[in-house]
C-alpha cells in the first residue's frame, strides 16, 4: 500500500526477483513527475515476512527492470545493484528515471550492462564501479516523440543484437494517423526499426534456445515476433486478444515473457497466459499453447521456492481522477503454475487482416488455432471485385500449410465460416486470389 498522498499515484509491482534466498519486490509509481511515496524496495524471507530494504528508503519512482549479471554475481533491480550478501548500492543517475529494462552488453558483457528508461534514454552501466553514462536517445535514433509522449518498455540482448521496444499507442495509432510503437535492434553500429507497432516484452534464453521473442499488438490481433538464429530472421505470428482493455499504452503496463518452470516460458499477453518453448525447429515456433484468460494488470511474475508468484497493479486513484478508488494498493499472489489452468477458459478474437491491403497470392501472417474449443471466421471484402479466400492450416506447426477450404466473398460483403467444435491446427493463414482491401477476424469462444 502506498501513502495516501497527496499526490495519490499508483503502487504497481514492477519487479519480482529471487536473489540469494530472498524474494525482492520493487514497486512503481505512475510517473516520475508525480511519484507520491510509500514505494521503495522490499524483500521477502523464507517465512514470507516482508521488510523494507533500509538502504532504499525514500527512493521512489517508476522501476520495472530486473537482471542478474553472472560475471559479477550481482542483481540489477530498478536503480539498485545488490550483491550475494544483500549489500545494496544505488546508481544516482538512474534514480529519477523510469528504468524499464536491463540487458547484456554487446562488446563488454563481463563488466557492462545496458539500462533502458521509458523516455528512451539508453545507458551503459559499469557493475564494478557503477559508472553510468547515456549512450543513446532512442527518440532521436528511432524517430519517436520524446519525453512524456513515448513508452519504451523492455530490452534484451542475444545473437549480437540489442533489441528494444516501446508500446506507444492510442486512438491516433488505432486509426492510422501515426505509428509510434517500435520494435528495433542495434548491432553495435546502427539501429534498425523492425516494426512500427506497440510492443511490451522481449525475452529469450540467451543462446540456449536459438530464439528471441517479443510480444506486441495492432488493430488486428496480438502479435508474437520471433527471431530465429538458425536463419537470422524475424517471423510475425498472430494471437487472439482476450480483451480490448489492453489496447492502450497505459493499460498494458509490463506484460512479461518469463521462464517460470525449467526451460519453459510463461507469457502474459493481452489478457491471456500462454505456454512457450524457447526452441524453434526449422526456423519456426510451434510450442505455443493458450492457458487461461484474466483481467489482471501484472507487472511481473517469477518462480520462488517452488511457487509461482504474480505481482499485480490492483488499484490506482490515477492522479485523483478516479474518485471511487482512494487508496493506491497492489497485491502479491502465491500459487503454482498449474493453478493458472483454473482461471478463465482460453477465448478471444483477432486475425491476420484488419481493413488491410491484401495482395493476391501472398499468404497472411500465421494465426494461432490451437487450444480453443469453438471457432468461427468472419471475412469482409471491402474491394470492388469478388474474391476467393483460401483457408490454409498448418497442423504440423513448422510452417507447412495445407489447403482446407475456400470462401467466396462478393464486393462489399462479409462471409462467416463456423468450424466444427474442437477443430484445431497449430496455425491458420489466408490467401486471396485478388488484390483487395479486406478484414479477417477469428472468434474463439
Amino acid at each position: 500500500m502506498a501513502d495516501l498522498g497527496p499526490p495519490r499515484s499508483e503502487i504497481g509491482v514492477g519487479c519480482l526477483m529471487p536473489w540469494a534466498g530472498r524474494l525482492y519486490v520493487l514497486n512503481y509509481t505512475s510517473h516520475k513527475a508525480a511519484t507520491g511515496s510509500g514505494t521503495s524496495l522490499r524483500r521477502i524471507g523464507p517465512d514470507l515476512s516482508m521488510e523494507l530494504v533500509p538502504e532504499t528508503a525514500g527512493v521512489d519512482g517508476t522501476y520495472a527492470n530486473r537482471f542478474v549479471h553472472f560475471p559479477t554475481n550481482q542483481l540489477v533491480i530498478g536503480p539498485h545493484v545488490i550483491d550475494a550478501q544483500h549489500r545494496v548500492r544505488t546508481v544516482p543517475e538512474l534514480v529519477p528515471l523510469r528504468t524499464c529494462g536491463t540487458a547484456r552488453h554487446l562488446t563488454d558483457p563481463d563488466r557492462l550492462v545496458y539500462v533502458l528508461c521509458m523516455e528512451g534514454e539508453l545507458f551503459e552501466l559499469d557493475l564494478r564501479t557503477l559508472a553510468c553514462r547515456q549512450i543513446a536517445d532512442l527518440n532521436r535514433e528511432l524517430v519517436t516523440e520524446g519525453e512524456s509522449r513515448v513508452h519504451y518498455k523492455d530490452c534484451y540482448t542475444g545473437f549480437g543484437r540489442l533489441v528494444v521496444c516501446s508500446n506507444e499507442y492510442d486512438e491516433r495509432d488505432w486509426v492510422g494517423d501515426r505509428a509510434q510503437g517500435r520494435l528495433a535492434e542495434f548491432d553495435g553500429t546502427r539501429w534498425t526499426v523492425l516494426d512500427r507497432k506497440p510492443f511490451t516484452a522481449i525475452s529469450g534464453r540467451g543462446e540456449f534456445g536459438g530464439t528471441i521473442m517479443a510480444a506486441g499488438w495492432d488493430q488486428a490481433s496480438a502479435i508474437l515476433a520471433v527471431y530465429t538464429a538458425a536463419d537470422g530472421r524475424w517471423t510475425t505470428y498472430r494471437l487472439p486478444k482476450a480483451s480490448h482493455c489492453f489496447d492502450h499504452k497505459w493499460q498494458t503496463e509490463w506484460p512479461r515473457i518469463r521462464e517460470v518452470e525449467h526451460e519453459r516460458f510463461l507469457m502474459d499477453h493481452h489478457g491471456m497466459f500462454y505456454e512457450l518453448s524457447p526452441w524453434a525447429y526449422g526456423g519456426r515456433v510451434w510450442g505455443v499453447r493458450p492457458i487461461s484468460t484474466h483481467l489482471w494488470v501484472l507487472g511481473d511474475f517469477c518462480s520462488w521456492r517452488g511457487m509461482l508468484v504474480l505481482g499485480a497493479d490492483n488499484a490506482s486513484p490515477s492522479g485523483d481522477l478516479n474518485p471511487t478508488t482512494a487508496e493506491p494498493q497492489s497485491g502479491l499472489w502465491f500459487g503454482k503454475t498449474d493453478d493458472l489452468w483454473s482461471f478463465g477458459k482460453p477465448k478471444g478474437w483477432g486475425g491476420p487482416w484488419w481493413q488491410s491491403s491484401v495482395t493476391a497470392g501472398v499468404p497472411s501472417d500465421p494465426y494461432l488455432m490451437t487450444g480453443f474449443e469453438h471457432k468461427c471466421l468472419h471475412v469482409e471484402n471491402q474491394g470492388e471485385r469478388p474474391v476467393t479466400v483460401q483457408i490454409e492450416i498448418d497442423f504440423h506447426g513448422h510452417g507447412r500449410f495445407s489447403r482446407y477450404e475456400s470462401l467466396s466473398v462478393g464486393p462489399g460483403a462479409a462471409v462467416t465460416r463456423t468450424f466444427p467444435t474442437g477443430f484445431s491446427a497449430h496455425w491458420v493463414r489466408l490467401v486471396s486470389d485478388t488484390d483487395t482491401v479486406a478484414s479477417a477476424q477469428f472468434f474463439y469462444t
